[in-house]
């Protein structure tokens, strides 16, 4: 005979069945039932309680994106759950796996305006791959199975379970369920060897092919198909925010970042290129600039797993759909071996451009106030180029993405589609949980930190070592850059007077430093670095710097202005 259990006890036991170590969390009356259950699981299921249910949803979407794994966070009903929707929204529009489980009133009452009653399927249907109600007990199995199955295969992303309390009451006879198909849906498409075979002899011909890296790579879990792919064919490339630790940044043919503060050379080259690869990425605004001059003279290849981002901006000549782990597999072993040595070595001038006019100044400054880019450029030096980055949204993270380098995987973590500012530090504690082998160092602004500042509590609590570097002007720096740059210098409510961040700090707890001087930012590093546990390092920046180069709204990916 069965056991009859508790619908919240067979929340925990199908959670335990996919194999969840870690939830991100926060207790409430509608889920009360589950919390209750899960005071017995304890030694399984490490649940980590944030201090704003925001926070939890962008804590697992950190643990995801580092570890591979879907990320979970458990909430109550109501307010509870819609501070989870910025999170969930911006797993979606970044393809992070995680699953949100929302505790919801008792069906008997749905539809009354019970308290903290809200309709959570109705809000997150448009921002998740799916979104359910679980009304029975007998349905959670299948239903977390389900969750798990959908947020991590295809193309990944959120999903949300609402859970009546009524099911997290009513006993059931538990017994684990495998979900791994539904019907019309196809998380692996069936790959053409026709589509193969084109792009195939459309990079043997080409002669000046340049490939474009998305966080895609990563999700499929194909860097080295990725390296042996590049190599063969000799091709440079650029990466996108979320690709940019795909391709080792020292290797020869990487090229650097892409986009509206990337480097010159691969935005410039973007509209030089006779054939345009691109690999896991959706070619967004930020990346193609003006889509009417986007690549035109190029023949573009685009490799995705998802049949909808094919087409959808850029023209695409050859199709590739499929998983870039098997897809790119089949273009190396299929080409030639290839040598572009003429074509490679024509992105040196602009790169010594951007280096004499930009990334001197701003990396090896001899006086004045501290730079952010010389800050993010000797943390990364003194981490060995090891560490995971993650960033808030702003110029501390285009800045950071600029100027971090890569030598694993799955060592970015940023807001790209939505720039969720506050994003940070929640994601910064789930990275330390995804990856406690790592250093994890986050990089914030003063408003961004500000927006989810309640999460030093969490770190206190658990003592998760992240290292906090403030890189603090006293504005809300990107939004003046715009200002200054295209509303002539009317800084209209962007200046930002700030609390002592260092008596924050030690409120909770947290050891901390300031640097004003350049002198003394080596020691203050080494310090952050040597600290068990976690670190505030904040660094009093000049207060008007500009993240440059840039391509202004409207512009041309070869029209980047490397002075404002």
């Amino acid at each position: 005979m069965k056991e009859s259990i508790t619908g919240a006890e067979a929340l925990m036991r199908s959670l335990e069945h996919e194999g969840v170590k870690t939830i991100f969390g926060y207790p409430g009356g509608a889920i009360m039932p589950v919390y209750d259950a899960l005071y017995d699981h304890k030694d399984s299921l490490n649940h980590i309680l944030v201090r704003h249910e925001q926070g939890a949803a962008h804590a697992a979407q950190g643990y995801a994106r580092v570890s591979g794994e879907v990320g979970v966070c458990l909430v109550t009903s109501g307010p509870g759950a819609t501070n989870t929707i910025t999170g969930v929204a911006d797993a979606m529009i970044d393809s992070t796996p995680i699953v949100v489980i929302a505790g919801q009133v008792a069906a008997a009452f749905l539809g009354t305006d019970a308290f903290q009653e809200v309709d959570l399927v109705g809000i997150t249907q448009p921002i998740t791959k799916w979104s359910y109600q679980i009304r029975r007990a007998e349905d959670i199995a299948w239903a977390v199975s389900r969750a798990f199955y959908i947020a991590r295969s295809g193309r990944p992303g959120p999903v949300v379970l609402d859970f009546a309390k009524n099911a997290q009451m009513e006993k059931v006879e538990y017994e684990p369920v495998e979900v791994d198909f539904i019907r019309s849906y196809d998380p692996d498409p069936e790959i053409d060897p026709k589509c193969i075979a084109e792009a195939v002899a459309m990079i043997n011909g080409a002669k000046k092919p340049f490939a474009l890296i998305g966080q895609g790579v990563e999700l499929g879990n194909a860097t080295t198909e990725l390296l042996q792919f590049i190599e063969k064919a000799d091709i440079p490339c650029g990466c996108t925010l979320l690709g940019l630790s795909a391709f080792p940044s020292s290797h020869r043919l990487n090229k650097g970042m892409l986009g509206m503060h990337g480097n010159l050379g691969p935005n410039v080259k973007t509209n030089e290129c006779d054939v345009l690869i691109a690999i896991g990425m959706r070619f967004d605004d930020r990346v193609t600039g003006k889509l009417e001059t986007y690549a035109k003279q190029a023949k573009v290849i685009h490799l995705d797993i998802d049949p909808s981002e094919i087409g959808k901006n850029v023209h695409v000549d050859i199709p590739v759909l499929g998983n870039c782990k098997k897809t790119l597999s089949l273009l190396t072993e299929l080409m030639q071996k290839n040598k572009h040595t003429e074509w490679i070595d024509s992105f040196a001038p602009y790169e010594k451009t951007e280096f004499d006019q930009v990334i001197k100044k701003e990396l090896f400054p001899t006086e004045g106030p501290l730079n952010m880019g010389e800050v993010i450029h000797a943390v990364s030096e003194a981490t060995h180029h090891n560490a995971v980055l993650v960033t808030d949204v702003g110029q501390n993270q285009m800045m950071s993405c600029r100027y971090f380098k890569f030598s694993q995987k799955r060592s970015v973590i940023t807001s790209g589609g939505m720039g969720t500012m506050g994003f940070g530090l929640p994601a910064a504690i789930g990275a330390t949980f995804g990856r406690p082998d790592r250093t994890v160092c986050v990089f914030m602004g003063d408003g961004g930190l500000q927006m989810n500042l309640q999460e030093f509590g969490t770190i206190m609590e658990q003592k998760s070592p992240v290292k906090i570097i403030l890189l603090n002007n006293n504005y809300l720096g990107n939004v003046r850059q715009w200002q200054a740059m295209f509303f002539n210098h009317r800084y209209s409510f962007t200046p930002m007077l700030n609390p002592d961040y260092m008596q924050i700090a030690a409120a909770y707890g947290i050891p901390s430093r300031r640097v004003i001087e350049r002198a003394d930012l080596e020691d203050a590093i080494r310090e952050m670095l040597q600290t068990d546990g976690p670190f505030l390092l904040e660094a009093c920046v000049i207060e008007e710097g500009n993240v440059l180069p840039m391509t202004p709204p409207g512009y041309s990916v070869n029209q980047m202005l490397l002075e404002c």
